[in-house]
């Protein structure tokens, strides 16, 4: 590479870099200036302690933003993002993480309600649809193994609905994927616990930004909604 070449692209990295800064301080100053410092009890209020009534279940995807979604304010959801929403069945020597960002708000927290939401679009569930069942594993290091806890969803939803396309499927499939997270949910035994004495609500929910919709429902239904908003 020539000297002028390699300046160039050491002038692109140095600009990008620029602009991802100026971004993330530009965005602090709008906060601090349109809401900390607007709600002064409010974060006074936080700096003591939180007491947030939602656990919230969201998938990672940029798109999907449950304080945005449902306007939760600062302390009022405590919130874990992962590939697809998804919560695998308890197990004390896997899968730790999740289980440890559970346990906290749920026994020291004390939240009422677990809400866990789906989406359109959701590439995790499309990359779940997508596994073939005598297929070889594909190149990805962790993503293949992690939406395979959505399984029982895909199945159900190739058996009963394989007459439909792809797509109308994996719209399906984000949906009963909520469910066996629910469900996984209550193998959890500070979470079964908790629900059985009517301390804890649990909740699913399909945000659909395509269309501006939002579908809420309770533990026991599957995919026919309580409510749905647009």
């Amino acid at each position: 590479m020539s000297t002028e070449s390699y300046d160039e692209l050491e002038e692109h990295k140095s600009n990008k870099s620029s602009d991802a800064v100026e971004r993330i301080q530009s965005g602090f100053i709008h906060f601090k200036t349109h809401k900390y410092l607007k709600k002064p009890s409010l974060y006074n209020a936080l700096a003591k302690s939180q007491n947030p009534k939602f656990l919230v279940f969201a998938c990672s995807d940029s798109r999907v933003s449950p304080a945005h979604i449902v306007n939760f304010q600062p302390g009022e959801a405590f919130e874990i993002r992962n590939i697809a929403n998804m919560v695998p069945l308890f197990d004390k020597t896997q899968h730790s993480g999740t289980g440890a960002a559970m346990e906290y708000p749920i026994t020291k927290l004390n939240v009422e309600n677990i809400l866990v939401i789906g989406h359109s679009r959701c590439g995790g569930i499309e990359a779940l649809m997508s596994i073939e069942d005598d297929a070889a594993p594909n190149k990805s290091i962790f993503i293949e193994d992690w939406v395979k806890i959505g399984t029982a969803a895909k199945n159900r939803i190739k058996q009963e609905f394989g007459d439909l396309s792809f797509e109308e499927q994996c719209t399906l499939c984000e949906k009963e994927a909520v469910n066996v997270t629910l469900a996984n949910l209550l193998s959890y035994p500070f979470v079964r616990e908790r629900v059985e004495k009517g301390k804890l609500a649990l909740r699913g929910a399909h945000y659909d930004f395509v269309n501006g919709t939002f579908e809420l429902w309770e533990l026991d239904v599957k995919t026919t909604t309580a409510f749905t908003f647009s």
